[in-house]
C-alpha cells in the first residue's frame, strides 16, 4: 500500500510542463529538463519560438539531438499499471534522425542544401539560394543539384574546379592544368565525358539485355526440343513396333525378330539419351553465360546510379567473352544412322516377306512348325539387308552377281533329274552348313530374322527375279513410261529456298547456276551456304512423279528433303544429313547419298530423270528416262514427314528444268 502511495505522489513529476498530461515518450534536453518529444518538437517547428528549453529558456545555437529518457519511461510505465490508467498507450515516437547523406547548407550550416554552386563551391538551403535566383549578380552562376564531394571536384594543385577531362591522361583537370602540365592535351569538358560515359554504358548495357534474352530465348527452345525429342523417340518405337508386329504375323516363330526388335528400342533409348545429355550441357552453359552477363549489368547499373561522381568519368567496363559466343539451339533426333538401318531392314524384311507370301503355295518358302529343326539360309537367297550395326545405308534389296540367277536355274533343272533321296540328302547338307555360316552378303540380323525360313525347291527359284536389283545390268529392268505418267504431278522452284547463285525463268521451273548473285532478300528459308533450291510442293501420302532434264550431269543433285532441312550451314548439302536424300554427280561419278553416307552408282549419264515417291511405301525411285523408264537407285526410308523434291547445282552455266508430262 506504502509503495502504491509513493508512485501515485509523483503524478505532478510525470506530467509534461507542455501538453500538461502524462509524458508520451519523454526525451531530455541538456538542461536537464524533460517533455513529450511530439510536444517538443512542435514547439520548435512554430517559427515564432527559438531554440531553446521551453521551460529555463536556455537557448541552443544548433537543434540538439533528442534521446528518449529511458528511465523515465520505465517509471511511466509502472505508473501506469499501479494506477491502473485504462487509456490506450500511443504508438512510441521515434526520434527524427537527421539523414547522414543530407547536404547542409553552408551559410547556416542547420539548414537541408537544395542547390549546389558551383562558382561558388557552396551549397545552399532554400532561403539562402534566393540571392542566386533573384540577384542579378549571380546570374552567371552554375547551379547544380547538392553535391556531396565538392572538395574532390576541387584541383588538388590549383584548387579550382575540374571542369575539363584530359583525354590523353584520362584525368579530370582544371583551367590552369591545360595552361600548364597538360598544355596541347586534346581535351573535352567534364560534362562531354560523362555523356559519353553514359551512352557507352548504356550501349553495353543494351547488348547484355539483347544476348540475355537471345541465350533465355534459346533454353526455352532447348527444352521445348528435350520434350519433342521425347515425342520423337516414342513415335519411332512405335511405327517400328508395327513393322515387327506384322513381321511376327508372317511367320511362326519370332525369336530372332524379338531380339531385333529389342535391340532398335536399345538404339532408339540410346540417341535418345544422347540428346537429352547434350540439351542439357548446353543448357547448364548458357545459363552459366546469363549468370556472367548479369553480374556485368549490375556493375553497369551502379555506375550509372553514380554518374554525378568524378570517379564516374574514369570509370571502364568490359563486356565479359561470352557476349561473343552466339548461342544456338542444336538440331537432336533420334534417327541416327543406326536406328535408321533398323527401321529400313525391318521395313524392306516385311515388303520381302509379303510379295514371297502372295505367290502361289508351291513357290513359296514355307514357315518351320514349332519344335522343327532350322534348316538354314539357302544361297540362292541374294544378300537383302546391310547390317545396322555397320551403320551402312539401306538403298534397296541386292541381288548376287549378274550370273548367279541364270546358274541357279540350270542347277535346279539337273536336279530334276538326280535321285530324290540323294537329292534331298544333298540339300540337307547345304542347308546344315549353311545354318553356321551364312553366306556372304547376308547380314547377321537378316539371316536371325530369316531362321525360320525352309529352303527353297529349285523352281522357286524363278520367282527370285522379283528381288533383282534396279542397279543390276541382268536384270534389265524397265518400266512404261506411260505406267509412270499415271502418278504425274506439276512442280515450281520455290524462290523463297533458292541461293542467290541460282536465278529462277520460265515461271520459276528452270533453275540456272550464275557467278552474278540474285538481289534476293535475305529470309530464314533460303539455302545461304550450298547452291540448293526446293519445290514448293512437298509430299506425305500417295505416289508421286516427275521428270527433270539437266544441261550436263556434272556437279548436280537431284533428291528429296524435309522442310525442316538445315539452310545456313555447311550440313545443309542434299545428302549430307538425316533430312534429305539425293543421287549426285560429281564429275564422273554418281552416287547415291544420305545422313553422310555415299553408295557409289553404276552412272548411266542420263540427260532426263524421273522421279517416282511413293511415300505410303516409304521409298523413292530414280530413273534414266528415254524411250522407257530404266530404274538406276532406289532409296528405302520411311518418311515421317513430307518431302520435298530438292536440287543442288554447282558448275556456273548448269541448269535443270522441271518438265512438262506428256505421254
Amino acid at each position: 500500500m506504502a509503495e502504491n502511495m509513493s508512485l501515485l505522489g509523483l503524478e505532478d513529476e510525470l506530467t509534461c510542463s507542455i501538453c500538461l498530461c502524462l509524458f508520451e515518450n519523454p526525451v531530455s534536453l541538456l538542461c536537464g529538463h524533460s517533455f513529450c518529444a511530439s510536444c517538443l518538437e512542435a514547439t520548435w517547428n512554430d517559427r515564432t519560438s527559438s531554440l531553446s528549453c521551453p521551460q529555463c529558456r536556455m537557448a541552443f545555437s544548433s537543434k540538439p539531438e533528442l534521446k528518449k529518457n529511458t528511465v523515465l519511461s520505465a517509471v511511466l510505465d509502472a505508473y501506469r499499471v499501479k494506477a491502473g490508467v485504462s487509456e490506450p498507450v500511443k504508438e512510441p515516437f521515434e526520434v527524427k534522425k537527421e539523414d547522414p547523406d543530407a547536404i547542409k547548407c553552408d551559410s547556416c550550416m542547420e539548414a537541408k542544401a537544395v542547390k549546389t554552386c558551383l562558382t561558388c563551391m557552396a551549397s545552399y538551403c532554400e532561403e539562402h539560394v534566393r540571392p542566386h535566383r533573384e540577384n542579378v549578380v549571380f546570374r552567371a552562376h552554375q547551379l547544380s543539384d547538392p553535391l556531396p564531394d565538392l572538395m574532390e571536384r576541387l584541383c588538388s594543385e590549383h584548387g579550382k574546379l575540374m571542369e575539363f577531362y584530359c583525354i590523353q591522361h584520362q584525368s579530370c583537370i582544371c583551367s590552369n592544368c591545360l595552361q600548364c602540365v597538360h598544355k596541347g592535351c586534346e581535351f573535352i569538358t567534364a560534362d562531354e565525358r560523362r555523356f559519353k560515359q553514359k551512352t557507352d554504358l548504356t550501349d553495353k548495357l543494351n547488348i547484355l539485355e539483347v544476348k540475355t534474352d537471345r541465350n533465355q530465348q534459346v533454353i526455352a527452345q532447348m527444352k521445348e526440343q528435350q520434350t519433342k525429342l521425347k515425342d520423337l523417340a516414342t513415335t519411332r518405337k512405335r511405327i517400328l513396333e508395327a513393322e515387327y508386329r506384322q513381321i511376327r504375323e508372317a511367320i511362326d516363330r519370332d525369336e530372332a525378330i524379338d531380339r531385333d526388335e529389342k535391340e532398335a528400342m536399345i538404339a532408339i533409348d540410346k540417341e535418345q539419351e544422347k540428346g537429352q545429355s547434350k540439351l542439357v550441357s548446353l543448357m547448364k552453359k548458357f545459363n552459366e553465360n546469363i549468370e556472367k552477363m548479369n553480374r556485368t549489368k549490375s556493375q553497369i547499373n551502379s555506375l550509372l546510379d553514380q554518374s554525378q561522381s568524378p570517379s564516374f568519368l574514369k570509370a571502364s567496363v568490359d563486356l565479359p567473352s561470352v557476349v561473343n559466343f552466339e548461342p544456338y539451339n542444336p538440331r537432336m533426333t533420334v534417327d541416327s544412322k543406326e536406328v535408321i538401318a533398323y527401321h529400313s531392314s525391318a521395313v524392306a524384311l516385311k515388303e520381302w516377306i509379303k510379295k514371297l507370301m502372295e505367290k502361289p503355295a508351291e513357290n513359296r518358302i514355307f514357315v518351320l512348325k514349332p519344335g522343327n529343326q532350322f534348316p538354314g539360309i539357302p544361297s540362292e537367297i541374294p544378300p537383302l539387308l546391310p547390317n545396322p550395326r555397320e551403320n551402312v545405308q539401306m538403298s534397296r534389296v541386292r541381288s548376287p552377281s549378274p550370273s548367279s540367277t541364270p546358274k541357279t536355274k540350270a542347277l535346279g533343272a539337273k536336279q530334276k533329274n538326280k535321285n530324290p533321296n540323294k537329292d534331298l540328302k544333298d540339300r540337307k547338307d547345304q542347308k546344315s552348313n549353311r545354318s553356321r555360316n551364312p553366306p556372304k552378303g547376308i547380314s547377321p540380323v537378316f539371316s536371325k530374322s530369316m531362321e525360320n525360313l525352309l529352303d527353297l525347291t529349285p523352281k522357286t527359284v524363278e520367282i527370285l527375279d522379283i528381288f533383282q536389283p534396279v542397279n543390276s545390268p541382268a536384270a534389265q529392268n524397265f518400266i512404261k513410261r506411260s505406267e509412270l505418267l499415271k502418278y504425274g504431278t506439276i512442280l515450281n522452284f520455290d524462290v523463297r529456298t533458292a541461293h542467290k547463285r541460282i536465278s529462277l525463268s520460265e515461271n520459276n521451273t528452270k533453275a540456272t547456276v550464275s557467278d552474278d548473285p540474285s538481289h534476293y532478300p535475305d529470309i530464314p528459308f533460303r539455302f545461304s551456304v550450298c547452291s540448293q533450291v526446293l519445290c514448293t510442293k512437298g509430299f506425305s501420302q500417295g505416289r508421286h512423279y516427275w521428270e527433270i532434264k539437266m544441261s550436263s550431269n556434272n556437279f548436280c543433285g537431284l533428291g528429296l528433303a524435309y522442310g525442316r532441312i538445315d539452310r545456313k550451314g555447311p550440313a545443309s548439302r542434299l545428302g549430307r544429313n538425316a533430312e534429305s536424300w539425293c543421287v549426285e554427280w560429281f564429275n564422273v561419278k554418281l552416287s547415291a547419298w544420305h545422313n553422310s553416307i555415299e553408295t557409289v552408282l553404276a552412272n548411266p549419264n542420263p540427260s532426263r530423270v524421273g522421279v517416282l515417291l511413293d511415300c505410303d511405301q516409304g521409298s523413292a525411285t530414280f530413273y534414266n528416262v528415254q524411250d522407257r523408264a530404266y530404274p538406276f537407285h532406289t532409296f528405302v526410308f520411311p518418311f515421317t514427314e513430307a518431302v520435298y523434291p530438292a536440287f543442288w547445282i554447282f558448275s556456273n552455266g548448269s541448269s535443270v528444268s522441271l518438265c512438262k508430262l506428256s505421254n
